[in-house]
């Protein structure tokens, strides 16, 4: 059997519990469907079944329970981390490109290509092992090379671009260094020990992207849209924190806690006229002077 039958199998097994609780006899028959669509043979035997359940199980790390007064199989909702959702959605991704010989003409990507990603595993087995990396890196505002050296902490993902951080032995600070900037990555034989303190869910807890800041505490922040963009936001909300004060036919007003950095200004900004700022009074101020300033630009056009 194909490595790719066996992942496209598993991914047909996923996608029916995904959306319902199914009989053993209920996902024969989707998976009977699936080889007739896709001119395969993807179904199996009831044993056969039960050891498809615990690879994808190990594999997707989640679990996949019997409930035998319903005589149904399920995804328990609360195994699902957040790791656990991207596997799936990558696998949702690998079988879309793999229907028929070419997708390029019914499907549209998007032409930027973040760098970086093939770093990605050694970054995760330095992390797992606590050794020290050694790598390049050149900030966007430097036409300049610095040599770094690092012990890696965690990987964070924001707006389609990934991050390593680290501790800097050079001043000894947590730092987030953009993997598209980095090069010459090589792992040293140096271990050290990931401070039992430090949790990269809290370092970025009350953060808008990879930036920190030196306040003491997260401001809270809220925001009104007009309903049709409020729709956008209720989806895919803009940070964790968000919760909603106002939903009807005038606004939609919610409430975020979190630090004022300039990721989060620019987010709030790329709205334009779809946002308004209600608190706190700096951030109010600090939209107002941008505007403010791009206004400048053209103001030479009015009096042409």
């Amino acid at each position: 059997m194909s490595d790719r039958k066996t992942v496209l199998r598993y991914f047909h097994i996923l996608n029916r519990l995904r959306k319902s609780p199914a009989s053993f006899r209920e996902i024969d028959a989707y998976l009977s469907m699936q080889s007739e669509w896709q001119d395969e043979n993807f179904n199996v035997s009831k044993k056969q079944f039960a050891r498809i359940l615990k690879d994808i199980s190990s594999i997707f790390e989640l679990d996949i329970e019997y409930d035998a007064s319903r005589n149904v199989y399920f995804i328990d909702e609360e195994s699902e981390s957040n790791i656990a959702q991207r596997r799936l959605e990558a696998l949702d991704t690998f079988h879309a490109l793999k229907v028929g010989e070419d997708t390029s003409k019914i499907i549209h990507f998007e032409q930027r290509h973040p760098q970086g990603s093939e770093y990605l595993m050694t970054l995760i087995q330095a992390i797992k092992k606590e050794v020290r990396v050694q790598f390049t890196y050149q900030k966007f505002w430097d036409n300049f090379f610095t040599s770094r050296t690092v012990e890696p902490y965690a990987l964070k993902e924001f707006k389609n671009r990934w991050y390593l951080v680290a501790k800097d032995k050079k001043d000894d600070k947590i730092k987030t260094f953009g993997l598209d900037r980095l090069s010459n990555l090589i792992l040293s034989d140096i271990k050290f020990a990931v401070p039992d303190t430090f949790s990269v869910d809290s370092y970025f807890q009350h953060c808008f992207g990879i930036i920190t800041t030196e306040e003491d505490e997260p401001k809270d922040v809220v925001l009104s849209f007009p309903p049709y963009q409020g729709k956008y936001i209720k989806t895919m909300p803009l940070h964790e924190s968000q919760e909603i004060l106002i939903d009807n036919e005038n606004e939609v007003r919610i409430r975020l806690k979190l630090f004022l950095s300039y990721d989060f200004l620019l987010e709030i900004l790329s709205h334009g006229d779809n946002v308004k700022v209600i608190s706190p009074l700096k951030l109010v101020e600090q939209i107002k002077a941008v505007y403010k300033n791009a206004l400048k630009q053209y103001s030479y056009e009015t009096s042409m």
